[in-house]
């Protein structure tokens, strides 16, 4: 029998996708820790509700647009067919079930760990799957438990309220968004 794929899921609104995202998953890739990468646009973020988001399939395409090329990592559509909100541990069920052929493993911000004790169904995730952690400004990471790794890699820091802040001042956000997300915000007028 073959060795399972290990695809890590780092999920987010992604509202609107930023270099500090891609730069997140590439370091997932580039160090070994999977194989491959699934953005997993979630259509409702528990820790995020009544956020004002763009339309799920136009912030699916631009994650899409923005990975196109990327090795091992790609945008996935998944939680938009799963009950709102989107829980990890649901999404994490439902995917081992929908993929016997893979190892998964979640990717979360350093942010998101402070409060994973909050998390709906924590203990089924930190039994079954490893956690990936990345750096965030202001969230210490002390020492892990067995199964979480800590993402070596610099701090970023860009946000997507910071983004869609500039967006609203008429500043620019060229450096801080991949040209494709760039384009589709000008072209349609986002975020004013």
């Amino acid at each position: 029998m073959s060795e399972s794929i290990r695809t890590a899921l780092f999920g987010g609104t992604f509202n609107p996708l930023h270099n500090g995202h891609i730069a997140i998953a590439r370091s997932v890739i580039e160090q070994g820790l999977a194989d491959e990468l699934w953005l997993m646009v979630t259509p409702c973020n528990p820790w995020k509700k009544g956020k004002q988001l763009l339309d799920d399939q136009l912030r699916y395409r631009m994650a899409c647009d923005a990975v196109e090329g990327l090795d091992g990592i790609m945008a996935s559509d998944y939680e938009f067919k799963l009950p709102i909100p989107s829980y990890s541990a649901d999404t994490l069920r439902h995917i081992t079930s929908d993929y016997p052929d893979r190892r998964f493993i979640l990717t979360i911000g350093a942010d998101n760990w402070e409060k994973f004790d909050r998390w709906y169904d924590n203990r089924y995730i930190l039994d079954n799957f490893p956690i990936i952690v990345y750096p965030r400004t202001g969230s210490p990471v002390g020492e892990l438990p067995e199964g979480v790794t800590l993402l070596d890699c610099s701090l970023i820091d860009i946000s997507s309220t910071q983004i869609v802040n500039l967006i609203r001042q008429g500043k620019s956000i060229k450096k801080m968004v991949p040209a494709t997300v760039a384009a589709t915000i000008k072209e349609l007028n986002l975020y004013r």
